[in-house]
């Protein structure tokens, strides 16, 4: 498992704020590697995962996790599936060119930021914010702004100097009365912090280099990984929904039905003999229903 792929929590003594630090550098590279995305995407999704992580261990949740962006612009879709055990997977689509250098807006155009939440138990929670902000860090301090009534600042690197991307999530503990100085103080010290020591320095190093003048509570670290959740088992539960006629036609024509992936690549091939065991797995397992 990766070293440097990690999310930590820290809390500080003297004020009502907590924090988040990730690098998801190793994760980002095996979400873009396979793909020929423009650099300024490649970006973006690092952004996006990075932010994804965060997100992830502010809510406290079990289940699964969705931060998109979608637009009209020539980046219609980019996306960070996540769960809270920190496993991520993402891709992006695209209509058009992408322009080196390419801003948020200039990518993304007139769009929104979507935040689907999926607990495990309970219900479903989907919030929806305008791309207003000029960057995603923007759009989500916005998003928490609206959402939770929690001041929070966040801070999204990507390098491709030294590859990697990693972030930085400060917030006001809810139900908190934090006075917004001392939270402004700390986003002050935050926001020093240069893309080359985030991506490089150690965990430990970069809390030191931040706040040694504050009393900083660090709690273990969370792993993060790449993993796509597709399989051969939930490619053939799809091709179960899929009407027989138009099953049997393709695999008249082609001999074969091939499921990709796009997430990560993979092909799931099935024949004539595999549609067969789908389908007779299938009714004997309704038959066991009734």
């Amino acid at each position: 498992m990766s070293q440097q792929d990690h999310i930590y929590r820290y809390l500080f003594a003297q004020h009502a704020v907590r924090g988040e630090l990730v690098n998801v550098s190793d994760t980002w590279r095996a979400i873009i590697e396979g793909h020929d995305y423009p650099q300024p995407v490649q970006a973006l999704l690092g952004e996006l995962l990075v932010a994804t992580s965060l997100l992830t261990a502010t809510l406290k949740f079990d289940g699964d996790i969705t931060v998109q962006l979608q637009g009209d612009g020539p980046l219609t879709l980019a996306v960070i599936n996540g769960n809270h055990q920190q496993e991520m997977r993402g891709i992006a689509r695209m209509q058009g060119e992408i322009a080196e250098g390419s801003s948020l807006k200039e990518m993304v155009g007139n769009g929104y930021l979507v935040i689907t939440i999926s607990p495990s138990k309970g219900e479903r929670y989907q919030g929806v914010v305008g791309l207003e902000g000029d960057t995603l860090a923007a759009c989500l301090e916005d998003y928490f702004l609206r959402s939770e009534q929690l001041p929070t600042r966040i801070w999204l690197r990507t390098s491709f100097t030294h590859p990697g991307a990693a972030g930085i999530l400060l917030q006001v503990l809810p139900a908190s009365h934090s006075d917004r100085n001392e939270f402004e103080h700390l986003a002050t010290l935050t926001e020093t912090i240069k893309t080359d020591e985030l991506l490089s320095l150690s965990a430990t190093d970069v809390m030191w280099r931040l706040y040694h003048e504050e009393e900083v509570t660090v709690y273990d670290p969370q792993p993060v990984v790449y993993r796509c959740t597709c399989s051969r088992e939930r490619c053939g539960e799809v091709l179960k929904t899929l009407p027989q006629q138009e099953v049997d036609d393709i695999i008249a024509e082609d001999g074969e039905i091939d499921m990709h992936c796009d997430y990560c690549g993979t092909h799931y091939v099935y024949d004539a003999v595999d549609i067969a065991a789908i389908r007779n797995a299938a009714s004997a397992s309704d038959n066991q229903v009734h």
